[in-house]
C-alpha cells in the first residue's frame, strides 16, 4: 500500500512539473475488466471455465455429504460399536475430510486450477491491450494511461478520458485484418480514422451519438414494418391453404355429409382466431404508424426550430445592418453640413 501511495504521489508530481514547465499533459486511463468481458473469446472461454469450477463445487458437496452420512450413522450406531470399531470409523472420516479439504485448495486454493487457468485464460488478451495501449499512447501522444480496474486507486475518471473502448477496436481490427482484402482494408482504415477524429472531438461524439440514435429508430419502424408484412403474408397463407383443403376435401369426396356437420363448429373457432389475430395485427399497425407519426412530428419539430432560429438570426443581422446605415448617413449629413458652414 505504501509503494502504491508512493507511485501516485511521484506521478502527481510529474504532472504538475510538466504542467508548469512545457504543454500540459495528456492522460487516459483503461478497464481491464470491461475490455476482457467484451472480448468474444474471452467470454466463451470463460463460460467454460465457470461451467468446469461449477462441476468441482458439486464434487465437492458430495463428498461433504457422504462423510456427513458416516458421522450420522457413526453417531446412530456408537452405543452398539467397541474402542477399536469407533476409532477405526473416526479415522476413515478425518481421512476422507482432509481429502476433501485438500481437493478443495487443489481446485479453488491461492494456487489452485481455477485461479491458474483464470491467469492463464487472460494473458494473451492482456498482451493484446498492452500493444494497443502502446499504439494508441504514441499516435495521439498521451503521457500516462492507467488502469482502473489494477490496485492503482482512482478516485475520479472523467469518461471523455477512457480509451477502453478505442483499445477494444484495435484488437478487433487486428483480429479482422488477416482476412480482409486490399479494397475491403482501405475501407477499413477510412473507418479507422473516421472514429478517430470522433475520438479526439467530444462534439463529434455528441452528434455521432445523435445520429445513432436516429438510426436506431428509422431501423425500429422498418423492423416494424417488415414484422407486420410478414404477420399478413403468413394469415393470408394459412387462409389460402385452408380454402385449398377444404376444395379438395369436397371433389374427392373423402367428407361425408354427417362428418360435414360436425365439422361446421369447428370452422367459427379459426374463423375467430383468424379474427382476432388481424384485430392483433391492426393494433400494432396503428402502433407503428403512431410512432412513425410521432417521428415525423418530432423531425417537423427539429426543423422549424432551426428555420425560425435561422429566421431570426436573418433578421437581426438585417437591423444592424439598417441601424450601420442609418448611423452612416448621420455621420455623412453632419460632414456635410459643417464643410457648408465652413
Amino acid at each position: 500500500m505504501r509503494k502504491q501511495f508512493l507511485f501516485i504521489i511521484l506521478a502527481l508530481i510529474v504532472v504538475n512539473t510538466s504542467q508548469a514547465q512545457t504543454k500540459s499533459t495528456k492522460i487516459g486511463y483503461i478497464d481491464m475488466e470491461y475490455i476482457l468481458q467484451n472480448v468474444p473469446n474471452y467470454k466463451e472461454a470463460q463460460t467454460q471455465l465457470e461451467q468446469k469450477a461449477e462441476k468441482w463445487k458439486q464434487e465437492i458437496e458430495t463428498k461433504k455429504l457422504e462423510i456427513n452420512k458416516l458421522k450420522d450413522a457413526l453417531k446412530a450406531e456408537k452405543a452398539l460399536l467397541t474402542n477399536e470399531l469407533i476409532d477405526e470409523r473416526e479415522t476413515e472420516i478425518k481421512f476422507l475430510e482432509k481429502e476433501t479439504l485438500d481437493y478443495q485448495q487443489q481446485r479453488f486454493g491461492v494456487n489452485g486450477d481455477l485461479i491458474r487457468q483464470k491467469s492463464a485464460l487472460a494473458k494473451p488478451i492482456q498482451d493484446q491491450v498492452f500493444t494497443a495501449v502502446q499504439d494508441i499512447a504514441e499516435a495521439k501522444r498521451y503521457d500516462f494511461i492507467f488502469d482502473r480496474s489494477s490496485d492503482l486507486t482512482m478516485l475520479f475518471a472523467a469518461k471523455r478520458y477512457d480509451v477502453s473502448d478505442q483499445v477494444l477496436r484495435v484488437i478487433t481490427r487486428t483480429d479482422k485484418r488477416e482476412q480482409l482484402t486490399k479494397k475491403q482494408l482501405a475501407i477499413e482504415e477510412e473507418k479507422e480514422n473516421k472514429e478517430s477524429a470522433i475520438d479526439e472531438s467530444p462534439a463529434l461524439q455528441e452528434r455521432q451519438k445523435i445520429l445513432d440514435e436516429r438510426k436506431a429508430a428509422r431501423d425500429k419502424i422498418l423492423e416494424d414494418r417488415k414484422a407486420a408484412q410478414e404477420e399478413k403474408i403468413r394469415i393470408y397463407e394459412e387462409n389460402k391453404k385452408a380454402i385449398r383443403d377444404a376444395r379438395e376435401a369436397k371433389k374427392n369426396g373423402t367428407v361425408s355429409e354427417p362428418v360435414k356437420k360436425e365439422s361446421t363448429p369447428s370452422v367459427t373457432p379459426s374463423t375467430e382466431a383468424v379474427k382476432t389475430t388481424e384485430a392483433t395485427k391492426t393494433t400494432a399497425t396503428d402502433d407503428t404508424r403512431a410512432k412513425q407519426a410521432e417521428e415525423r412530428q418530432k423531425l417537423y419539430d427539429e426543423r422549424k426550430k432551426a428555420l425560425e432560429e435561422r429566421r431570426s438570426k436573418i433578421l437581426e443581422e438585417r437591423e444592424a445592418a439598417k441601424k450601420a446605415r442609418e448611423q452612416k448617413a448621420k455621420e455623412d449629413k453632419e460632414k456635410q453640413g459643417n464643410t457648408t458652414n465652413n
